[in-house]
């Protein structure tokens, strides 16, 4: 599989200010909602101070791992200041992650 994630937006090592405007990428896989079981396709989990979810698991849906299943590209988070990571993680239909394969990390620092 040749697909990819990533974060457009901020840049890895920015400084921002909250809320911070987060703009998701996908290559190679189609974006499709929640319950689509489409082969090769899914949506993003943004998983905050956290790590990416081994290839299988079901990817936690809370406050600081929200759900794109209905196929946002985009979003607005709170954030306190200080240093973050945002990870996106691109999961299945049913919330499966694809693994770290499929996920972005980066590091932001909130003023």
């Amino acid at each position: 599989m040749d697909a990819r994630v990533y974060i457009i937006e901020p840049a890895d090592g920015a400084t921002v200010a909250s809320p911070v405007s987060v703009k998701f990428g996908l290559e190679g896989m189609q974006l499709r909602p929640a319950g689509d079981m489409t082969p090769d396709s899914g949506h993003f989990h943004l998983i905050i101070d956290g790590k990416p979810v081994p290839r299988g698991d079901v990817i936690p849906t809370t406050e600081s791992s929200p759900d794109f299943g209905k196929m946002q590209t985009t979003t607005e988070i709170q954030l306190g200041q200080g240093q973050h990571t945002l990870t996106l993680q691109f999961g299945d239909g049913a919330h499966r992650s694809f693994g770290p394969e499929l996920s972005n990390t980066i590091s932001v620092r909130v003023q």
